[in-house]
């Protein structure tokens, strides 16, 4: 590749009341609040530099505008407007300065039409990560990854891996060798952009890393005596892909946030992904407990990077392909 994404940065969703969500998200999760304005607040983690990886931005309904990453240099943006108008996908530049503490960024579609956000330069802040004061909530360290539902996996996973270099981790595919979800990682961890097969292009979730399991649970605690027991959607437990504990919640919103920690490294060049069947029970919950329906047929609406209108999602077609898994 001629260029470099190094990983998932931010998040931008739209949400209905900051104020509310500022409860929510700084009280009740623990994450730091960067700045804010009439109309936006920056939140970050307790390890992260950058100033925010997540951006609130009010709105008349709950939707995602962008899932940002960061590149290696600004060179990098100027291939990778190249590579998107090559494949006859939407690109969109914005200038340095119309978005708070951010450099010029690249705002593209990818072949399902998901909002992508390039980036190289971000305001720094001070790192938190021995604020040992300041931790509360689930005391969340920083972004780690987003996943998304899309009608076609094997489509996404042959772009991401072909055309942007990521590699990947863990997959699952079903008996007839449908590929049904793919892990895939800039940075050496499990991944940065899952995707899963469903009704989309949407988002299914973003989450944060955490220290340990103990923050998870401290968490459900804080949210529960807060009122918001009722956000806690799935776990705490431990999946069977990625290793990792989670626990799944919801937003004042509607938006599904998941809590992560404890999974492995992916550093080494020749590590071969692992797959899962479809039927295996313990990729999902290495415990074996059922997610709730609503945790597979909900999820958060993308919107154009022109128009501003919300995408329309497709139903899923599985092709009876068998998939192409290397790194």
């Amino acid at each position: 590749m001629d260029f470099s994404i190094t990983r998932i940065a931010r998040t931008v969703l739209h949400v209905t009341d900051l104020d509310v969500s500022r409860k929510y998200y700084v009280d009740g999760l623990g994450l730091i609040e960067t700045e804010s304005d009439e109309n936006h607040i920056y939140l970050r983690g307790l390890e992260e530099h950058s100033h925010h990886s997540l951006v609130l931005k009010k709105g008349d309904k709950p939707v995602v505008e962008a899932l940002g990453y960061k590149v290696d240099k600004e060179e990098d943006l100027e291939k990778l407007e190249e590579l998107f108008k090559s494949e006859g996908l939407k690109t969109k530049w914005i200038p340095k300065g119309e978005q708070h503490a951010m450099g010029r960024a690249l705002r593209v579609t990818d072949i399902h039409g998901i909002p992508l956000e390039f980036f190289a330069e971000m305001d720094t802040v001070e790192r938190m990560l021995q604020r040992y004061d300041l931790y509360r909530g689930a005391k969340i360290q920083r972004i780690d990854h987003v996943n998304c539902a899309v009608p076609d996996v094997q489509k996404a996973y042959d772009f991401y891996v072909n055309k942007l270099g990521f590699r990947c981790s863990e997959y699952t595919d079903t008996s007839d060798g449908d590929l049904w979800a793919a892990w895939l990682y800039r940075k050496p961890t499990v991944h940065d952009q899952a995707f899963m097969s469903g009704p989309g292009p949407r988002l299914h979730h973003f989450a944060f890393s955490l220290t340990d399991r103990l923050s998870l649970l401290d968490c459900c605690d804080v949210l529960a005596s807060m009122g918001y027991a009722d956000s806690i959607e799935r776990g705490p437990g431990r999946h069977g892909l990625s290793n990792a504990f989670f626990l799944y919640l919801r937003d004042p919103d509607g938006h599904r946030i998941e809590l992560y920690t404890g999974d492995y490294l992916t550093i080494d060049s020749d590590m071969k992904p692992k797959r899962w069947d479809l039927d295996d029970p313990l990729r999902q919950t290495f415990w074996g407990h059922e997610a709730p329906d609503r945790w597979f047929n909900e999820a958060s609406t993308f919107i154009d990077i022109e128009t501003g209108k919300e995408i329309e999602y497709v139903e899923p077609k599985l092709t009876q392909r068998k998939p192409v898994i290397a790194n």
